[in-house]
């Protein structure tokens, strides 16, 4: 789950970025506190436990699932795009299906019918045709299916600069602005 951490840290120092929300499943809380720490599953300590300023911390609002009446639940909340990060099967083939249990998958709906960026980052692997089905469902209704694999022509062998390179490339989607040239392609070596 370092990954989501590291978007959040980066999206929040983004100069671009006006606004995060971030929203708390039950799921993503037991992984966060099996790969992380019980620390990072606490929704009111996620954003303090971030290496980021003051200032950025300001710019976020954290929501549980259960709360359906937040701002973010409805289309008139107009957002720049919408990342599912991590996503689960679960949450893919109940987007995929029209199903919102939850506001995580109700702010992912809303993004598909308002034609916002709805960015997934599907980690599960292997594949069942359902989730195969379900993510060809998801990118003929405008979703962007983006699991995280390592780009491999980066530049150093941390798991940082993958994230980094990770985080990047939803910017890019997301069409803010985000200088990293040791974390672009550079073409093969002549």
């Amino acid at each position: 789950m370092r990954l989501p951490v590291r978007f959040a840290e980066l999206a929040l120092e983004h100069s671009h970025v006006d606004h995060l929300h971030v929203v708390f499943s039950d799921g993503s809380r037991m992984v966060l506190a099996s790969e992380l720490g019980k620390e990072w599953a606490d929704p009111h300590r996620f954003v303090g436990l971030l290496s980021v300023s003051e200032g950025a911390k300001a710019k976020a609002s954290v929501w549980r699932e259960a709360e359906m009446t937040a701002p973010i639940a409805s289309g008139s909340h107009v957002l720049r795009g919408v990342v599912v990060l991590p996503c689960s099967a679960a949450t893919a083939c109940s987007l995929a299906s029209g199903v919102s249990r939850g506001l995580g998958q109700r702010v992912g709906d809303v993004a598909l019918k308002q034609r916002w960026p709805l960015i997934l980052g599907f980690r599960e692997t292997p594949l069942s045709r359902i989730h195969l089905q379900a993510l060809l469902t998801l990118t003929e209704a405008g979703a962007v299916v983006m699991p995280p694999i390592p780009a491999f022509y980066v530049s150093g062998e941390s798991l940082g600069n993958f994230v980094d390179h990770y985080c990047m490339r939803v910017f890019d989607l997301l069409g803010l602005p985000w200088e990293a040239p040791q974390l672009r392609w550079q073409g093969w070596p002549r």
